[in-house]
């Protein structure tokens, strides 16, 4: 038993405007809970990262899915692509590719079976961890130990300077490695709109990790200083603009650099 309790639902869902809709999932931990962007386009959407997979993200977002749906693994994080498998459409940096194919690491939810020296990096950047990675279950009945993350379909592989085109809207890839080899934005200069993934947002940033690098994660940081945003939409913690950004990246280059 684990003496959790069954959460009402397991999404939040806002709209943020007529085109981007955030999803979230509130039992999950801080640290874990990705931000899930749907955006609506002409011709496809995009579903840039899903989350942890733990309940249906496409059971929870139907209202929002009318036409064909990529899902965007900014990277491929356990936190960021456990809804992939759930769509026919995924997109990823060739980096990273076969990571989402077929993950090495299946993950769990116990705080327990984490590898020590995994909890002990993140603790180190300012996490607080100290429990399981969920605090409800999504339904009666849920079994926390046979969670584990699923390989999805990889159709579109995509690098540097891409443009991923939904017919009304058109972003490039960037490709961000620091916190990840295969860590992409997606940029749409026409409205200043980078969606960062985990490369950059306002919060700790994991560069100690197995995969980051932090002389690659300084060159990034360099050139999303000088990206003319309006707004960055994170894989993690609020939205924000171009002051922040620069006060992020200055931040984090006093830091490192």
């Amino acid at each position: 038993m684990t003496g959790l309790p069954i959460a009402e639902r397991w999404f939040e869902i806002e709209r943020i405007d007529d085109d981007i809709t955030l999803l979230w999932e509130p039992h999950v931990v801080p640290l874990m809970r990705c931000n899930i962007w749907h955006v609506r386009g002409r011709d496809r959407d995009l579903m840039i990262d899903t989350g942890m997979g733990v309940a249906s993200l496409r059971d929870a977002a139907v209202h929002l899915l009318d036409k064909k749906v990529t899902a965007v693994a900014t990277h491929t994080h356990i936190d960021h692509v456990g809804g992939h498998h759930e769509f026919d459409d995924n997109l990823v940096h060739e980096l990273e590719a076969d990571e989402l194919r077929s993950p090495r690491d299946r993950g769990t939810l116990r705080l327990a079976e984490m590898n020590p020296a995994y909890v002990e990096s993140l603790r180190r950047a300012g996490y607080e961890l100290d429990s399981d990675l969920i605090t409800a279950l999504p339904y009666e009945g849920y079994d926390i130990d046979a969670y584990e993350l699923k390989g999805a379909v990889v159709t579109e592989i995509v690098a540097e300077g891409d443009i991923v085109d939904l017919g009304d809207r058109h972003f490039e890839v960037l490709h961000l490695p620091g916190h990840s080899p295969g860590s992409i934005g997606l940029w749409e200069e026409a409205t200043g709109t980078l969606f960062s993934g985990d490369a950059v947002y306002d919060g700790p940033l994991l560069d100690e990790i197995e995969g980051a690098d932090i002389g690659l994660y300084l060159r990034t940081m360099k050139r999303l200083r000088e990206l003319p945003v309006n707004v960055v939409h994170a894989g993690h913690d609020p939205s924000f603009g171009r002051e922040r950004m620069v006060e992020l990246a200055d931040a984090y280059l006093a830091r490192r650099g």
